[in-house]
């Protein structure tokens, strides 16, 4: 081990004995009491020295025998030690590709805040290059998804879509205005590989639209629709829940953005629980969605540019926290904003006795959130009453496993 304090977090001195690590209450904590020659030995866990180094520096510093052990021991227990070359022979392979890893430093940066054990964050960053993600949809939402997903590291990123590219479908970091005309699905793929860190080769999915997604560990459902949007038709993921595939829902409708359902089939409600929890609560719900489904005049929706930005950004990000072995809270919940007030909100969706999905009689409805995490305090001798970190909630053993 080659111990590191996680760089992310800045440092800053309470007072003459105390010092805290992090700025934010989500992730800031204190240490103490610390003595000046610890505060001077904390700056040499830089990630260049092993533990035997460590301890003859200690040693060199007239620590105390086992001080630097214990330290260590600490500061790891507290989550903030990180491993230079830690993360396993997937992370050992990263590190030799330096520009590709130069390219994820602000992500692995983020990972660390979220991983307790030292090398952990880069195990997870290296992991998402052997993961294999599906949107369907390229319109400004999904296009733009797809980008930050192989920005983010994702080894493939396919999207799916029919027609063609529309002077409306172009955004920023999204399809862009030289493809006008060209078709939609190659034009989006295209872009999530100029994205990605490492370019992957060009990759033919030929699995048609309404068909199971093998071997996709995700697949993100991002209609152009509006109407696909609010009210999404359950025979459109069937066969996702027929192979098992998790699948996360997104997109804009009328000046509301959609994160949610993420769909974990037979643990958490889907499209079809949605559908018939809205007709227990308005039995006019089915006439109406069969008209607004029925409708096929041409028309362009309400998408507007930053609302659909925001909405790909916030799909994308509960899309890695699913791939990086955490349950969002979109799993079981539909998140909202609507403009002109832009307030984020959670709306509840209960698997349904009635929905053949079976996640009203088998599944784990009750997740804990990456956002609900427990807290936990350190000082040097012991538990203390200072700032708290708040560490990511991992999917317990035997739950769903984003990589299929």
């Amino acid at each position: 081990m080659h111990p590191m304090v996680k760089p992310a977090l800045r440092r800053g001195w309470r007072d003459l004995h105390t010092m805290q690590f992090g700025m934010t209450p989500a992730h800031a904590l204190t240490l103490g009491p610390v003595d000046t020659a610890t505060g001077s030995f904390l700056d040499l866990l830089d990630g260049t020295r092993g533990l035997e180094l460590l301890r003859e520096e200690g040693r060199r510093m007239d620590l105390p025998d086992g001080h630097v052990d214990r330290l260590v021991r600490r500061l790891s227990r507290a989550g903030l030690l990180d491993d230079s070359r830690g993360g396993g022979p997937d992370a050992d392979a990263l590190r030799e590709k330096r520009e590709v890893l130069d390219r994820l430093r602000p992500d692995l940066a983020a990972l660390t805040l979220t991983t307790s054990e030292p090398g952990e964050a880069l195990g997870r960053l290296a992991a998402r290059g052997s993961m294999r993600v599906q949107v369907r949809g390229a319109g400004r939402v999904g296009a733009v998804l797809a980008a930050l997903l192989s920005g983010a590291g994702v080894g493939e990123v396919d999207v799916r879509d029919v027609g063609r590219v529309e002077p409306w479908d172009v955004a920023p970091g999204g399809l862009p205005a030289e493809a006008v005309g060209d078709r939609r699905d190659e034009t989006a793929r295209r872009v999530a590989r100029r994205a990605a860190p490492d370019r992957p080769p060009p990759r033919t999915v030929r699995s048609p639209l309404g068909e199971a997604a093998p071997g996709f560990g995700l697949v993100v459902l991002a209609p152009r629709d509006d109407v696909a949007v609010h009210a999404p038709d359950p025979s459109a993921a069937e066969p996702l829940l027929a192979s098992g595939t998790p699948h996360l829902h997104a997109g804009v409708v009328e000046g509301t953005g959609v994160v949610g359902p993420l769909v974990l089939p037979g643990e958490t409600s889907c499209a079809g629980c949605l559908q018939e929890d809205r007709t227990d609560r308005d039995p006019t719900w089915p006439r109406l969605a069969a008209q607004w489904r029925s409708g096929r005049q041409r028309r362009v929706g309400a998408c507007e540019l930053t609302l659909a930005t925001t909405v790909a950004s916030l799909a994308a990000a509960h899309a890695l926290a699913f791939l990086d072995g955490g349950v969002p809270s979109s799993a079981g919940a539909r998140w909202e904003v609507s403009a002109p007030g832009l307030h984020w909100h959670a709306r509840p969706v209960r698997a349904h006795p009635a929905c053949p999905c079976g996640a009203a009689d088998g599944g784990k409805e009750e997740h804990i959130s990456a956002d609900e995490g427990s807290h936990e305090t350190m000082a040097a001798h012991g538990p203390s009453e200072g700032s708290r970190r708040k560490a990511g909630t991992k999917r317990p053993a035997g739950t769903w496993r984003a990589h299929v």
